[in-house]
């Protein structure tokens, strides 16, 4: 049997995960030397409670997961004899993915006849919750792993997110965004319009003065790129900030139609620590990314 797994990096909830046959790998954030995994340590992830603290100064820090971790989430499986696919966020991104490989190296020492599958969404939150949910739908219908690794490899490239930062303090201190640099302070109301690249990185493409202006600039990229929008889902996600999200929405239904499929999502804590609160992206079916 195949057995799915995604990583709370994606956004994906237990319920949604539990939805598509997922199961989930918890990417960690630490606030004032505390370590917390989602999902394990709490049930429910309260987006406000933890946006608030961000807005009073609270800078996260997250951190990779050991090889023994990984372990700990691959073997039960491989020793019931089943394979694994994992879909994941971008290995561009983190180190991460170097503990995993010699898990699963050791783990496939053992267990020889088992198979280990990764599809990389060079992707981070609703970019990854898209393609983790298309390829949930694949499965769910039986396709074989081959026939999944086949619509990933013409599929990934072709969704595309575009969002804005609220407070640049996150990204800059972070680090994971390039082109950062050049852009104007958050004091002057300017907001740094990013993108996932085909390579997995998330760059800055330009920049718009006011939330508005952003929000119409979100909607553009979506009218230029977007490739038959209304046979996809469509995800909205954002890190606390429910009124501009759901003026995203109004905003997409305006444009493609009201029968648009959107969920609204919020940015996952550990991606969230990095972009900090009242960012809003959209997510979509593209031309390219």
């Amino acid at each position: 049997m195949l057995i799915l797994f995604t990583d709370t990096d994606t956004d994906i909830t237990p319920a949604k995960a539990k939805e598509f046959g997922y199961h989930l790998i918890s990417m960690p954030y630490s606030i004032d030397g505390k370590t917390t995994y989602p999902y394990e340590d709490f049930e429910t992830f309260d987006a406000h409670a933890f946006y608030n603290q961000l807005r009073g100064g609270v800078l996260p820090k997250t951190s990779a997961i050991s090889a023994e971790r990984y372990r700990h989430y691959f073997e039960p499986h491989f020793k019931n004899g089943d394979d694994i696919l994992y879909v994941h966020f971008s290995a561009a991104m983190t180190a991460t993915f170097d503990a995993m490989d010699i898990a699963v190296k050791e783990l496939l020492q053992e267990y020889p006849e088992r198979h280990f599958y990764t599809i990389d969404t060079k992707a981070i939150t609703i970019l990854s919750l898209i393609i983790v949910e298309e390829i949930g739908d694949l499965y769910k219908a039986g396709k074989t792993i081959e026939e999944i690794q086949a619509w990933a490899a013409t599929e990934i490239d072709k969704f595309a997110v575009y969002f804005f930062a609220d407070d640049l303090r996150f990204f800059k201190a972070s680090g994971r965004v390039s082109g950062l640099a050049g852009t104007m302070g958050t004091l002057l109301g300017i907001r740094p319009i990013i993108h996932m690249s085909s390579e997995g990185k998330m760059v800055n493409i330009g920049k718009e003065k006011g939330r508005n202006k952003a929000l119409a600039r979100l909607i553009q990229y979506a009218e230029e790129l977007g490739e038959d929008i209304d046979k996809h889902r469509i995800i909205v996600g954002h890190s606390d900030a429910p009124e501009l999200a759901n003026e995203a929405i109004r905003l997409l239904k305006e444009k493609f139609g009201e029968h648009l499929r959107i969920e609204l999502v919020d940015v996952n804590p550990t991606a969230g620590s990095h972009c900090g609160p009242s960012t809003v992206g959209i997510c979509f079916h593209a031309k390219h990314r």
